[in-house]
């Protein structure tokens, strides 16, 4: 069973900056998309951007030009660079397998962002 383990969350202010990583414990991203899901306090659970086999990224548009996806095949991390942080991006952030499938099916446990004055 692979694993997914993020860290880099915490608590920053507004106009801060936090890169997340995402560890897989096997080589799954050859095979497997990655994304970024967030959920904010008492909403639903978005995907915010996610990153196919062959390196095309994507985001929505509430992140597109603040956050980046990128990997490092050799350390099998994925990450997440966030930038110009607001309030509104304050989440749980998990990483994921993406698209899901029956063969790339694994979640992470999620990393706590809080953007805050």
């Amino acid at each position: 069973q692979v694993q997914l383990v993020e860290s880099g969350g915490g608590s920053v202010q507004p106009g801060g900056a936090l890169k997340l990583s995402c560890v897989a414990s096997d080589h799954i991203f050859s095979r497997c998309g990655m994304g970024w899901y967030r959920r904010p306090p008492g909403k639903e659970l978005d995907l915010i951007s996610f990153i196919t086999t062959d390196g095309t990224t994507n985001y929505t548009d509430v992140v597109k030009g603040r956050f980046t996806t990128s990997l490092d095949n050799a350390k099998n991390t994925l990450f997440l660079q966030m930038n110009s942080l607001k309030t509104e991006d304050t989440a749980v952030y998990t990483c994921a397998t993406y698209p899901l499938t029956s063969t790339c099916n694994y979640w992470g446990q999620g990393t706590q962002v809080t953007v805050s004055s």
